[in-house]
């Protein structure tokens, strides 16, 4: 009985495991942010030029940098210091538009919207990952309606126009910038639709503008894009375990959804995306199911391993049964 217990509890236990995907090397099965000097991450974006790089920030006032995470080993692969931009307040955004731009969100404003004006910077992304000084451009930003908090910022893939969502506990809106920015003078935000649902950290926009991705603290909501005037569609899935989740980002290409967090060590997790993968979540569930795979890579599903674990079990106490009945 104890050698044809061997092959069956191995058969068992492989139930449970998960094969690594093609998008493992790409980071989409979640990784670990390595780098000791990034304690904040506040924003995400995955590149377009480069697979399985995601770029961060840190939150406040760390500096005019930029940080490339290679997602299949965590590490940190580059770093790039902005010049030409003055000191940052608090950069909380970071989104890539069209050409491989990289816009950058300096539009914190955590005394609940003191400063009369805020910030955006643009720079290319770089061809080569190394560590690097590139010149940007700096934006000046006022909102129409006074000035607001903010933690979120998208561009719009085909177009390059800039969107923000202020952060507003009582409810937030989309505002969206001019079609060009000006580096001469003011750019105004104009807000054109309604986000009531939760208090925003931050926002992804689909490669193909088809939905908008607003997240909190401890949830997400999927909108529909409808050319800026939004549509609500459903609360999603998000990844549990977050101290405080601050960031989202589409992978490049639009199946999942990379949610990040604040902290030493943080974790970026996966979630399958609106109309990619194999679906966004229940509507209301503002957690993860229970035994879902938490995005660690290979190993044992919650579900599949407890089944195999418990059925191994019984097995085993039957076989010791029956021995001490002989």
């Amino acid at each position: 009985m104890r050698r044809s217990l061997v092959p069956l509890a191995a058969a068992l236990l492989t139930v449970g495991l998960s094969v690594p995907s093609a998008s493992a090397a790409d980071g989409d099965e979640g990784f670990t942010i390595k780098d000791p000097r990034i304690t904040e991450s506040s924003g995400l974006a995955a590149s377009r030029q480069h697979p399985g790089i995601y770029w961060t920030h840190n939150d406040s006032d760390d500096g005019a940098f930029l940080y490339a995470v290679d997602s299949a080993t965590g590490d940190t692969v580059a770093t790039i210091t902005l010049t030409g931009v003055g000191t940052p307040r608090d950069i909380e955004a970071i989104s890539i538009g069209p050409d491989d731009q990289i816009y950058v969100g300096d539009i914190g404003d955590n005394l609940g919207g003191t400063w009369d004006h805020v910030w955006i910077y643009q720079l290319p992304e770089p061809a080569e990952l190394t560590d690097q000084s590139i010149r940007a451009t700096q934006y000046v930003v006022q909102y129409a309606d006074g000035a607001r908090d903010a933690e979120s910022l998208v561009v719009h893939p085909e177009t390059g126009r800039v969107y923000i969502v202020d952060k507003n506990s009582e409810g937030g809106h989309l505002y969206e910038g001019p079609a060009e920015l000006s580096a001469s003078g003011t750019n105004v935000f104009e807000p054109i639709a309604a986000v009531p649902d939760l208090e925003a950290t931050d926002a992804a926009l689909s490669p193909d503008a088809g939905h908008l991705v607003v997240r909190s603290y401890f949830g997400a909501i999927d909108y529909e894009w409808n050319g800026g005037q939004l549509k609500r569609l459903e609360r999603l899935s998000v990844p549990t375990g977050f101290a405080q989740g601050e960031s989202v980002t589409y992978t490049a290409d639009g199946s999942k959804l990379m949610y990040g967090a604040e902290g030493e060590g943080s974790r970026v997790l996966p979630e399958d995306a609106p109309g990619g993968g194999s679906g966004s979540g229940a509507e209301d569930s503002g957690s993860s199911a229970a035994g879902e795979d938490s995005g660690d890579g290979p190993g044992l599903s919650v579900g599949a391993g407890a089944l195999a674990v418990a059925v191994l079990a019984v097995l085993v106490l039957g076989a010791r049964r029956r021995r001490r009945r002989g």
